[in-house]
């Protein structure tokens, strides 16, 4: 008999992070695990260092990501038009957001 055991690493509540998926008993997101690593070309190592994580944490949420892809990209995409509207803005001059 196969049993197939799911680690309860993300949770999605529409209460806790505007309800994007996060790591549980963190308030890292899977968007920003994602971003750490398509972004700023982290690899697990660096971005469980970064956040505070384990690494069994950090492949949890990458493989999430990797599952709703589509759906976590659009996060991303909308956490860049947010920071540069408020880049334009002025606001948080020394401190960019955004990837490059």
């Amino acid at each position: 008999m196969t049993v197939i055991q799911m680690i309860d690493a993300i949770a999605v509540n529409s209460e806790v992070r505007n309800g994007r998926a996060y790591i549980q008993g963190t308030t890292v997101t899977v968007a920003d695990v994602a971003m750490a690593q398509n972004y700023h070309a982290q690899n697990v190592d660096g971005i469980a260092d970064w956040y505070g994580l384990d690494l069994g944490q950090v492949h949890a949420a990458l493989a999430y990501y990797y599952s709703h892809q589509a759906e976590i990209n659009g996060q991303i995409k909308a956490q860049i038009r947010r920071a540069e509207t408020l880049k334009e803005a002025g606001v948080g001059r020394g401190h960019s957001l955004l990837p490059g």
